[in-house]
């Protein structure tokens, strides 16, 4: 068997997490506690008019555990591209995806809900499509057996199925990265649905800057990574097709081990930014995808010098000045972008030779690629609640 012309070689743009010890007393207000990235969304703010209900969000990514106490009830039934690998339940079947979801909607577990991980959008619901296989999956060696070209059967089958955003938190970004026609039309199909479109923009800002598909494609909002500081990341891609920045480094994720760690990548950006926009969906249903995108670079604070670079793109998202400035808006017949040809290639700079990373296995989740690059346990969890104060 051999593989499918167009299939990609994708990653999760997750690489490792990062080791905090448990405290003595070893509860989630701890947790909670280190969610630096709420306060820096202004989350507070933005709940005081929508929490994401009534907004579909699909994650395109590995799978998604549906029984985590940090996202019960908050996923819906998904649907599987990928077809094989490692088994429903398994740890190794998703990891990357569930990491993703929590951080989009996650809404804690505990007495008030006092535990555990709490997403930027709580009340958004998350519709898992299984496109890539985690780091660690039994069957990434055979990954090149896949059929066809899952993420776009995927980005077509979450338009198809009511998803408001699509969460792309992985993507190519090897030194054969090139567009693909097929992910390309599908992403252009999910734009005229109505669905928003949201990607990693890469993690290789110290291997090149390649650039990392699907965020080059037209109409999608390409997601850079900041610190707490709101300093650009290291490992953030720069390129032309830079959106916004969001949180990307020692974010706070859930596991399907019931434990929490910090990671760093894209991903969690990625993730930030499309739980920024269902909250915009929720308070404002009938704008359109190309005015959220707009809303998004208008509202955005730190502003790089000259209103725009290729770091951090037009800066900071603040979903809560994005909502407040949506209300003076009317939906109206905006387009994405068309794909003009111009970008694709080289791009408009010269592109630097970059340093091939090896990924092998056409959806293989390298989760040790991006977004999580060490590991430590932050806090067990397992079976521990606790009053919230």
């Amino acid at each position: 068997m051999t593989r499918k012309a167009g299939a990609r070689f994708l990653t999760a743009l997750l690489a490792g997490t990062l080791a905090l010890l448990p405290s003595a007393a070893a509860h989630a207000d701890g947790i909670r506690a280190q969610e630096w990235a709420l306060d820096a969304l202004h989350a507070h703010e933005v709940w005081k008019t929508t929490e994401g209900k009534g907004i579909t969000v699909a994650v395109l990514d590995t799978g998604v555990d549906a029984t985590h106490p940090d996202l019960s009830g908050n996923i819906l039934e998904g649907k599987d591209m990928v077809g094989f690998g490692a088994r429903r339940g398994d740890r190794a079947w998703a990891r990357h995806g569930t990491s993703m979801a929590g951080i989009i909607a996650g809404h804690g577990h505990g007495i008030g809900n006092a535990d555990g991980v709490m997403g930027i959008a709580p009340e958004a619901k998350i519709l898992p499509v299984r496109v890539i296989l985690e780091d660690g999956d039994p069957a990434r060696a055979q990954a090149r057996k896949t059929r066809g070209n899952a993420l776009a059967e995927g980005i077509r089958w979450a338009a198809d199925h009511g998803a408001d955003v699509i969460n792309l938190s992985l993507g190519d970004d090897s030194d054969s990265a090139h567009p693909e026609a097929a992910e390309d039309e599908a992403v252009q199909y999910a734009l005229k649905k109505g669905a928003v479109v949201v990607a990693s923009a890469g993690n290789g800002g110290e291997k090149g800057d390649h650039i990392s598909y699907p965020a080059a494609y037209p109409g999608v909002i390409a997601a850079t990574a900041v610190d707490r500081y709101g300093t650009r990341a290291a490992f953030s891609t720069r390129r032309w097709y830079a959106t916004v920045s969001a949180p990307g480094v020692n974010v706070v994720i859930a596991d399907p081990d019931r434990k929490y760690y910090e990671g760093w990548g894209t991903s969690a950006a990625s993730a930030f930014v499309s739980g920024a926009v269902a909250l915009i969906r929720a308070a404002h249903p009938g704008l359109t995808p190309a005015q959220i995108k707009q809303l998004l670079e208008k509202t955005a604070r730190h502003a790089p010098t000259g209103g725009r670079d290729d770091s951090r793109g037009f800066g900071f998202i603040d979903p809560a000045a994005a909502v407040k400035a949506a209300a003076h808006l009317e939906p109206e017949g905006l387009h994405p972008a068309a794909y003009g040809r111009k970008y694709f290639g080289p791009g408009p700079d010269r592109a630097v030779k970059a340093t091939s990373a090896g990924w092998a296995g056409l959806l293989a989740g390298a989760l040790g690629a991006v977004l999580l690059v060490s590991s430590v346990v932050l806090w067990r969890g397992r079976n521990r609640t606790r009053p919230a104060p």
